[in-house]
């Protein structure tokens, strides 16, 4: 009787929870709703099975620097790569797509690489100018600092690398892995661990504790094809209270060479108070004229970023002290509100923008990042989907850096799907180089136009507003005449042929970016 009575209160629990399967399958709850709803669209298709090699047409270099490039390609591994023409001075592993050695002569060597798969095989033209100028498309890669702030150790940086090359970033171009503020030691710090000597008995500067082994850092990072970057300012102190290069410039900078860094960003940060009142050109530009003299004179190769948030007009004249990118503004990360007002000042000084010579407006900061207002623990943005589709529209169509400044240890689909987009990068990697030019419709809706070095244009219909709206473009304000084929670039994917003009719906603070040939 009790067995009995036992196994029928069994077979209606288990009635019960079969009928509650089945009714979570066609309801769910307001909660359950509310989540399936917020899961946004992926624009970008995931990748084809057979290879797909991306990244520059165009690759700057000086001759007799160590050479290092991991060819960037998608596809089914394993691949096999091949390259006709490649250099003398020059090798490529075939199972890896790296090609190392040192930088031959001066001139221009234009390759054919080729990869293969199982799946089948692609092929692309690939200029090496080795000469005076490095940067000949906007550097991309990953820096820590809205991410990890003053929290940064050695494995963060050896684990960046590692998610660099496992998510995909660097089969769609991403190369640089760079530390920012606060690898060296502080006068005085919440961590113990980084407070010591700032330098040594013969004035080198002394990497803090989590910081071990800056040759060994830069040696792991290059073994995977990548490149390494630091930070430091010409002040006394970094903006974190680290210590500075003041009176140790040129040594400081050797010894970055030394250790195999490829990227340097220099930060005004405290130099301010040895600048004084001095708001002369001069003095703006005095510090970062002497170390790009300085790093020109070094046997690396080490692109060169002003950070100084725009003082005097730096756009104007950031090249000529022998910087390749330079910020236009303040930090972005007390602007992620305003990224359209940012995008919008940028392309003021579109004039600036060409190869070589980068106007930056600050990093990409989607996924999860930190609050820099108080330098906090990364979590996942409240930016809207629509809105960061729009951001990296904007900054491919600048022609900006792309430097993703998130937590790569917690990259989600969607960033990936924001962050990967080949053919978004190939407008941003356009060897023209130039800035979009800004079409403005009304307070909510603009226009960026980019032309390409194929003669077509990139085209970005931004809507700025809190709710849809249609928007065109017209082919004269585009100086173009009868029909064209249009593609989303997005969604990778043609539309169809149009006359006169363009037409689609773009939806709140979003954007559709698109490509119109040049037939």
């Amino acid at each position: 009787m009790i067995l009995k009575s036992k196994l029928s209160v069994c077979l209606f629990l288990l009635l019960f929870v079969l009928l509650g399967l089945a009714s979570t399958k066609s309801y769910c709850t307001g909660k359950e709703k509310e989540i399936r709803e917020s899961v946004p669209e992926l624009l970008t298709p995931a990748p084809m099975s057979q290879p797909r090699i991306n990244g520059p047409l165009v690759y700057g270099c000086r001759p007799g620097h160590p050479f290092l490039y991991r060819i960037p390609c998608q596809g089914s591994r394993p691949l096999s790569f091949s390259a006709k023409g490649l250099p003398f001075g020059l090798k490529l592993d075939p199972s890896t797509g790296i090609v190392s050695g040192t930088v031959p002569g001066k001139g221009e060597y234009e390759i054919t690489i080729q990869a293969t798969n199982s799946k089948g095989k692609d092929s692309r033209t690939f200029k090496i100018v080795a000469g005076d100028q490095l940067a000949l498309t906007p550097p991309m890669g990953w820096n820590h600092w809205y991410a990890h702030y003053d929290r940064i150790t050695d494995q963060m940086m050896r684990e960046a690398a590692d998610v660099m090359i496992s998510s995909g970033m660097a089969d769609v171009g991403y190369q640089y892995v760079n530390i920012d503020d606060c690898w060296m030691n502080a006068p005085k710090n919440n961590d113990p661990k980084r407070v010591g000597p700032l330098r040594d008995d013969q004035g080198n500067v002394i990497p803090n504790s989590y910081f071990p082994d800056m040759k060994g850092l830069t040696n792991y990072i290059h073994a995977k094809g990548l490149k390494a970057g630091i930070y430091t300012s010409p002040g006394t102190l970094t903006c974190g209270g680290f210590t500075g290069a003041y009176k140790h410039e040129e040594q400081d900078a050797r010894q970055f060479a030394a250790w195999g860094f490829d990227f340097l960003k220099y930060d005004w940060c405290s130099y301010g108070d040895i600048a004084g009142k001095d708001n002369s050109i001069e003095a703006f530009q005095k510090p970062y004229r002497q170390m790009g003299t300085i790093l020109k004179s070094l046997d690396r190769d080490i692109v060169f970023n002003l950070c100084q948030y725009g003082m005097g007009d730096v756009w104007k004249w950031g090249g000529e002290v022998g910087g390749h990118c330079w910020r236009t503004s303040g930090d972005l990360g007390f602007e992620l509100d305003r990224i359209f007002d940012v995008s919008l000042r940028n392309c003021e000084h579109r004039e600036y923008s060409k190869p070589g010579e980068w106007n930056d407006p600050d990093y990409i900061q989607i996924g999860y990042i930190g609050n820099a207002g108080k330098m906090g623990i990364p979590e996942l943005t409240a930016m809207p989907a629509a809105m960061q589709y729009a951001y990296m529209s904007m900054w491919s169509l600048m022609a900006a850096p792309l430097i993703y400044s998130g937590d790569m240890s917690k990259l989600d689909a969607f960033t990936l799907n924001v962050l990967c987009n080949p053919e978004i990068i190939r407008v941003n990697q356009d060897p023209l180089g130039e800035c979009a030019l800004v079409i403005k419709r009304t307070d909510e809706c603009f226009l960026m136009v980019k032309n390409l070095l194929d003669g077509s244009k990139a085209v970005g219909l931004f809507n700025r507003g809190k709710s849809a709206m249609e928007v065109k473009v017209d082919w004269s304000e585009l100086h173009i005449t009868g029909k064209h084929t249009v593609r989303d670039l997005w969604r990778e994917k043609n539309l169809g042929h149009f006359t006169q003009q363009f037409s689609t719906s773009i939806p709140a603070q979003g954007v559709v970016m698109v490509n119109i040939d040049n037939k």
